[in-house]
């Protein structure tokens, strides 16, 4: 439900930021502990399988654990993948903020000037202010939906190139055995460095 037209406080705050935090936030969670357990579990299973498949015995694998969390986060697949999102939202975001500051100029008049318009001028104000901040709540939770969306889509294509990249190199580095997000692990077969270094490669020759 709107506020009373009546008595209307100015918005303080500065729009523009508001919608970079919420882009942010939808932004950050393509690391979440969902997404990142999801993956976790397709690159424990796979690689788990193709390691046992081998039949060498326990004590002879050569075993590496990889951060998933940390590649999410720092891959430059992941970095182009929110990079790219930031550029196709950006002009819907410029739309919502110059709305929002053609909304604030209404309320400022209306606050300032209310009491001595005509009955006709404040009503026709009044009434446009309040379509105004439906219409623009209403694109606002489409900007949410759809940046989630294509989150969600993007998150997908990323999983699934992290997943063949991390399989590329324990096939290419000799390993039996990759497990993801293991609740301990020494140092010696973090080979989470190794993997971004991959990664890394791999973005450059593209």
């Amino acid at each position: 439900m709107s506020q009373p037209i009546a008595g209307l406080a100015t918005r303080r705050n500065g729009f523009s930021s508001q919608l970079a935090t919420r882009f942010k936030e939808v932004i950050e969670t393509m690391n979440v502990k969902t997404m990142t357990a999801k993956l976790s579990v397709l690159t424990c299973g796979l690689l788990l399988a193709a390691g046992l498949s081998t039949g060498v015995a326990a004590q002879d694998l050569k075993i590496g654990v990889v951060n998933i969390a940390r590649l999410l986060e720092q891959s430059p697949q992941a970095k182009e993948a929110m990079g790219a999102l930031q550029d196709e939202f950006a002009p819907r975001q410029r739309e919502l903020v110059a709305q929002q500051q053609e909304l604030r100029e209404k309320e400022e008049r209306l606050q300032r000037d209310g009491a001595v318009m005509g009955e006709g001028e404040r009503s026709n104000l009044e009434r446009d202010v309040r379509d105004q901040r439906r219409d623009l709540a209403r694109r606002q939770n489409e900007y949410v939906e759809d940046l989630n969306l294509r989150r969600n889509e993007e998150m997908g294509k990323l999983q699934r190139a992290l997943l063949q990249q991390v399989q590329g190199y324990a096939n290419l580095a000799g390993y039996d055995l990759i497990v993801a997000d293991v609740l301990f692990a020494s140092e010696s077969i973090d080979i989470t460095a190794e993997v971004l270094q991959a990664l890394n490669q791999a973005q450059s020759s593209d």
